[in-house]
């Protein structure tokens, strides 16, 4: 890896926190593959995709099966970003009506102003990647990790040293290789209660729910320990939407609909807080 590639991947990290990212960093592809989420959710029984709209979740042109990655033809790296959401700024994650969250819409702006001044300045061919791996993105919580972000918590999320679990994710792709910016040594929970754990009101990290032996051995299972019940958080997923109410919102003449997704595991975690 050339001494070029790693001040221009020091030089874009810069740039997107100057351009209002929290976090960024390195991942390399070719260990993306070999993460611990693009082997084990093709393998497992329950897949949020099909609990959500088809529509939403699967671009059926990519024709991809559960849990399968499309990686992005000649792409060797990614950026990973993560925009900080504290509690006190819950809009962040509101989905108003139809319209994108906020949070969302900061995030994409970043990556599309990046995109731009990365071809522009460098001349790397540069792709946005979708949110949703079954649209063509990439598992988000795996790329931070292998970018030094932080580390997957037992609460099944990405834990960053500086934000905790309260952090929003998006990420870049370009075809050369830039140096790695993590993993880092870093892990909390080792030494933690765990109230993540017992503050889910549909209880999804009561149970054992995946043993290693059941999915050739991998042993980085959800919850890191294999008690994270995907089937379980979907079911508040669903609630927050079946309860979700018009309320007056600045910048509306009419009252609109607001989604606002539960949080409880990410309040609870001390770290960041």
């Amino acid at each position: 890896m050339s001494s070029v590639n790693l001040k221009a991947s020091v030089e874009i990290i810069t740039k997107a926190k100057k351009l209002g990212a929290s976090l960024a960093g390195w991942a390399l592809i070719c260990d993306l593959k070999k993460g611990p989420s693009a082997n084990l959710a093709p393998k497992m029984q329950y897949r949020r995709d099909e609990f959500e709209d088809a529509s939403y979740r699967m671009d059926s042109n990519l024709k991809l099966k559960h849990g399968e990655v499309r990686w992005t033809k000649d792409a060797k790296s990614v950026l990973a970003v993560a925009l900080s959401h504290p509690e006190k700024k819950p809009e962040l994650d509101w989905w108003i009506g139809k319209t994108n969250p906020p949070g969302n819409k900061v995030l994409i702006s970043i990556i599309k102003k990046l995109c731009k001044w990365i071809e522009e300045k460098y001349g790397y061919k540069c792709t946005h990647l979708p949110y949703q791996v079954g649209r063509g993105g990439l598992y988000l919580k795996d790329a931070c990790v292998l970018a030094g972000m932080g580390c997957i918590g037992d609460n099944n999320m990405v834990i960053t040293p500086e934000f905790g679990p309260r952090v929003r994710l998006r990420a870049l792709a370009v075809d050369v290789e830039m140096p790695p910016t993590g993993p880092i040594n870093f892990y909390p929970c080792k030494s933690c209660n765990r109230p993540c754990r017992k503050v889910c009101p549909q209880k999804a990290m009561d149970d054992l729910v995946y043993l290693p032996e059941d999915y050739d051995g991998l042993t980085k299972l959800p919850g890191r320990t294999g008690v994270y019940n995907v089937a379980k958080c979907d079911l508040q997923i669903a609630e927050n939407v079946e309860k979700a109410k018009k309320e007056p919102i600045g910048g509306h003449d009419e009252p609109e609909k607001i989604l606002k997704y539960c949080r409880r595991c990410e309040f609870a975690c001390p770290i960041g807080a």
